[in-house]
């Protein structure tokens, strides 16, 4: 493994990384076949944003890559105990990292400073986790309003594109104002359940 992730590091593309559409299927190719390809993904995915978060946490950029390498190590070993039921990939990598994290912090005195003239800094962007999430919460979005029956679409594109009251609509589309939140609320229903996983 220790190979593997050697050669993952020497790879890796410059930050940042296409994101997989789902991240649950490069976890259960490493649980069930211990893919490598799929691991690198993960690994390059998710290394800069893991060493990105300690650093944002207070650790030097040592000790943040040491804690990233170990965070996707552990991945690579207990792969078989993730369950997308339970939550997104993302949610349970940075739960790794945060837990290995507080492990270093019970170990230690101190949390070490960052040097005075240090050539690494942490970044100044959005927390990686969260950034993550939102991708997917859209993407998932997307996905559910293409399905939608076209009388669903059309008073949800009306209502959040074109920006009409439920009345507006109602009266643009010759229905009953009923109608058009019964249908509204049918179309929320379904967004609603295909973003419930994702934290």
């Amino acid at each position: 493994m220790v190979q593997v992730l050697e050669s993952t590091r020497a790879t890796r593309r410059p930050y940042p990384v296409k994101i997989p559409r789902t991240m649950s299927d490069l976890l259960q190719k490493v649980a069930q076949s211990r893919d490598v390809e799929a691991f690198r993904k993960l690994f390059e995915l998710y290394g800069p944003r893991v060493k990105s978060y300690m650093m944002r946490q207070g650790a030097d950029a040592t000790t943040a890559e040491d804690l990233a390498q170990e965070t996707l190590l552990t991945v690579w070993r207990k792969a078989q105990l993730y369950s997308d039921e339970k939550g997104s990939a993302t949610t349970w990598i940075f739960t790794i990292a945060r837990n290995l994290r507080i492990d270093r912090l019970r170990r230690e005195v101190s949390w070490q400073p960052l040097p005075e003239n240090r050539d690494e800094e942490a970044s100044d962007a959005p927390d990686p986790e969260e950034e993550v999430t939102e991708r997917e919460r859209r993407d998932k979005v997307r996905a559910v309003l293409r399905t939608l029956p076209p009388d669903q679409s059309e008073v949800v594109t009306l209502s959040y594109v074109e920006g009409l009251s439920h009345s507006e609509i109602a009266e643009r589309l010759g229905l009953p104002l009923g109608t058009v939140k019964s249908r509204m609320r049918l179309a929320y229903q379904k967004v609603k359940e295909a973003v419930e996983d994702i934290r």
